[in-house]
């Protein structure tokens, strides 16, 4: 019997317990990234080996290595929030989301929005839904509009 692949939107669900993790960790290297990583549990139970692969890890690694350019978007469009402000769970959605913007370009801009408004609905607080959907809704205008570009 064939293991059938995990959704897209549970790599993302995957991807964002591991960046929430990783604020609690000093991951300051692709070797601890890839542990803790490793380390996020699993709800199908299924084994990732020792080295990280598939959709979740290219989001985790794109975000961990881009974080301070995201990080520089989010508080362009967070008008009058510092990040230090924002809850770690919105932070790493919206980094999430930003990251598949910015640099994922078989993901559309609406697709991004949307899963991570899900994401926000399971682990965000009951109030951030308007926030994490207004900075990500700015973003997307402005990629439309090019004052922001895609990157590759």
């Amino acid at each position: 019997m064939a293991v059938k692949e995990p959704s897209r939107r549970a790599h993302r669900q995957l991807a964002f317990q591991a960046l929430y993790g990783q604020e609690f960790l000093d991951c300051d290297s692709v070797e601890k990234l890839k542990k803790a990583f490793l380390d996020v549990p699993r709800q199908d139970d299924s084994e990732l080996g020792d080295e990280p692969s598939g959709f979740a890890w290219e989001l985790v690694l794109g975000v961990w290595q881009h974080r301070s350019e995201l990080d520089a978007v989010i508080e362009k469009f967070a008008r009058n929030w510092r990040l230090d402000r924002v809850g770690r769970v919105e932070l790493n959605l919206l980094r999430l989301g930003v990251y598949e913007m910015l640099y994922r370009a078989d993901v559309p801009f609406k697709v991004s929005m949307n899963e991570a408004l899900e994401l926000d609905k399971q682990y965000g607080d009951a109030r951030s839904h308007t926030f994490v959907n207004g900075i990500l809704d700015a973003v997307s205008k402005a990629l439309d509009k090019g004052e922001l570009r895609p990157r590759s």
